[in-house]
């Protein structure tokens, strides 16, 4: 049998050029926010309490700014609508698994057909005096790493006897999806994980780069 191709594909830093939610806290400066950001990279923190921890310090009186600067910050990377042009001539399932909010996440792809019920990211509630960033995608039993949007739970539900479950990425967010799929694309410091764990992955600048190889290994 086959097996059905499908794409776990992080947003910030990977779909976008940059980082939303550093962009957002560089911009706007709560105190404190820069602590949390080093306590996530170095994994004393985890990313659902970084993150949480991060949107508290805003209040929600800023909300329109807030919404306006993420929604107008961010440019895509190259490549992108060709990418999912690719996906959808070869049947490859094309999934966004975000740990970005939905304030910003779906607006910026609403230009892109990608189902809503493709889109994995966190929530937002700006009915109190600060944000409160929602977690509807915890980590299901398996993982203990408290993501926030848990992408091995995502990707647990594909299984690798039906599934090639190609993963795409850069950052602290990808790190134990990539340990979990058949085939990585890394960019900035997942790649440095990926060659440290002797994990199968290419490493890639833009969406290009990714279509291009992935012709290559429809002819291997």
């Amino acid at each position: 049998m086959t097996k059905k191709q499908i794409i776990f594909c992080d947003f910030d830093g990977t779909i976008t050029v940059n980082d939303n939610i550093v962009a957002i806290m560089k911009h706007f400066q709560p105190p404190g926010w820069d602590q949390l950001v080093e306590q996530v990279l170095a994994k004393t923190i985890s990313i659902r309490e970084g993150v949480g921890r991060m949107f508290a310090l805003l209040p929600t009186s800023r909300k329109q700014e807030v919404v306006d600067f993420a929604i107008g910050n961010v440019r895509i990377r190259p490549g992108f609508q060709q990418l999912l042009d690719y996906c959808r001539h070869n049947g490859i399932e094309f999934y966004v698994t975000s740990g970005g909010i939905d304030f910003f996440v779906y607006p910026v792809l609403s230009q892109f057909p990608i189902p809503k019920d493709h889109i994995y990211c966190n929530g937002s509630d700006f009915s109190d005096n600060h944000i409160r960033i929602l977690w509807p995608h915890a980590c299901d039993e398996h993982c203990h790493n408290d993501c926030g949007m848990c992408k091995t739970a995502i990707i647990r539900r594909y299984s690798p006897e039906q599934y090639d479950r190609i993963m795409i990425g850069d950052s602290v967010t990808d790190f134990e999806g990539a340990k979990l799929v058949e085939t990585v694309f890394a960019r900035s410091i997942l790649v440095d994980l990926c060659k440290d764990l002797g994990l199968n992955y290419y490493a890639f600048d833009d969406f290009h780069d990714i279509v291009k190889q992935l012709e290559e290994l429809k002819v291997q």
